[in-house]
């Protein structure tokens, strides 16, 4: 082999190396940044990860939301007509937010298994609701989980 040769073929190797290395990190940093969504039955199954942020949604049960007074921290429960999980939020509601309408919220799952949210989503207009939301509540009347990737 000619010293030519030799020198392409290490830079060729070099750059797929590279390449590959800099794929790998592309993916791990993808997969720490995605958000799962669960339903509250898969919430309360356990399915949902412990130490990770992920989505829950469903409908807020009426008559649940308490607002701490002098402050922005309100606590409120969503259902997906079969489970019901407790959410606490510190922050502005949407103004659509309210008792009876499908939310997404996102956060962790705390020790004493009530699900602390980072932000809260309400649905848009009276005839929207969060895909997400809408198969969880399909599922549930069905008695089905959604599938998610491990």
């Amino acid at each position: 082999m000619t010293p030519t040769r030799k020198k392409r073929l290490i830079t060729a190797a070099l750059i797929v190396a590279g390449g590959g290395i800099a794929t790998a990190l592309i993916l791990t940093a993808f997969e720490k940044n995605l958000m799962y969504f669960y339903s509250p039955s898969e919430v309360i199954a356990g399915e949902a990860p412990a130490a990770r942020k992920f989505r829950v949604g469903g409908l807020v049960v009426n008559d649940s939301v308490k607002r701490v007074p002098d402050s922005l921290a309100v606590e409120f429960t969503i259902t997906d007509t079969v489970h019901e999980v407790t959410v606490v939020y510190e922050g502005i509601l949407p103004d659509l937010f309210r008792e009876g309408q499908g939310i997404v919220a996102h956060g962790l799952r705390r020790p004493d298994g009530i699900f602390e949210a980072s932000e809260v989503l309400a649905k848009h207009d009276e005839n929207y609701m969060p895909p997400e939301v809408a198969s969880a509540l399909a599922a549930a009347k069905s008695g089905t989980t959604l599938k998610h990737p491990q």
